[in-house]
């Protein structure tokens, strides 16, 4: 009994004495964002921080603002306000992401495929340009110009003795005429430019006379005749003069005129040409005193 009363005095005897114990500190928890925390880890477990015990109050606001701003600041719009951007299923907003267009080759690929393409259509072009002419030009083929000797009228003839260049004695021939040509272009479509070869008169194979007839054009579906002047001076006549008779009354000289007519047409521009040659052949007889023109009949001359 005494050791009890003794204790009961001792400890009342001592409570007053005794320094004030302080009261015990409070634990304060964080809870970290699960949706805007870096790891995205969406377990939000109660973790002590002994940094934000009451004795840093200030402390614990500021890092728990600056976490927030720091994680949805870069989410607010320009006039201060949350953003309403979508989010993932890991509570990240979701972005539009520019793709890369591709590697390198495949632009080298299509540049081959385009030079490609160009050169299919330039080619195609081509071949089809190429049918069109082909065609215009055997369209144009049966198109041939007419040809017809009408006349010849001789101005002078004369056979007379002389001598060539080497002093050979030797019947000479003076002659001078003019033939007259009828052309007909019976083209619808095209002109045609007119020419011939020399246009000679043959007597026993010698050229006792010669002319040419000038280039000119001709319009599509149109008749023309055109003069030719054949002369010559003083051709020797050799052997030939032998079996020529010429008297003061007359006579006659059995000649034949050659000539080859060049008829082209220009069907489209200088790309698509039609050329037609005619080789004639005319036998005649030249009266030397006669100043009527020789006229030739339809069948007369040979048209090859």
């Amino acid at each position: 009994m005494m050791l009890s009363a003794k204790s009961e005095s001792d400890i009342t005897s001592l409570a007053p004495s005794s320094p004030s114990r302080s009261p015990k500190r409070p634990v304060y928890y964080v809870q970290s964002p699960s949706r805007d925390s870096q790891d995205g880890d969406k377990s939000s477990s109660l973790q002590p921080s002994p940094m934000e015990s009451p004795s840093h109050p200030s402390f614990g606001r500021h890092s728990r603002n600056s976490s927030a701003s720091r994680f949805s600041g870069i989410f607010r719009s320009s006039s201060g306000r949350k953003g309403t951007r979508k989010r993932n299923d890991k509570g990240w907003p979701e972005c539009n992401v520019i793709l890369e267009e591709g590697k390198y080759d495949e632009f080298e690929d299509k540049g081959f495929v385009r030079r490609f393409q160009a050169f299919i259509a330039l080619f195609s072009f081509v071949l089809l340009f190429t049918v069109f002419c082909l065609i215009i030009w055997g369209a144009s083929r049966p198109f041939k110009a007419e040809i017809t000797v009408k006349s010849l009228s001789m101005h002078n003839f004369y056979v007379g003795e002389g001598s060539d260049s080497t002093g050979v004695p030797t019947k000479m021939l003076t002659m001078n005429g003019s033939l007259k040509i009828s052309v007909y272009n019976p083209a619808t479509i095209f002109g045609i430019h007119v020419s011939s070869t020399p246009i000679d008169v043959v007597y026993s194979e010698i050229v006792i006379a010669t002319g040419q007839l000038k280039k000119y054009y001709q319009p599509r579906k149109s008749h023309r005749t055109v003069s030719v002047n054949l002369q010559s001076n003083k051709v020797p006549l050799y052997g030939a003069g032998s079996g020529l008779t010429i008297s003061p009354t007359g006579g006659e000289v059995p000649s034949t005129l050659k000539f080859g007519i060049r008829s082209r047409g220009e069907v489209v521009g200088k790309l698509v040409k039609t050329t037609h040659k005619k080789q004639i052949t005319c036998p005649l007889v030249i009266d030397i005193l006669s100043t009527k023109p020789i006229k030739f009949k339809k069948n007369a001359c040979t048209y090859d």
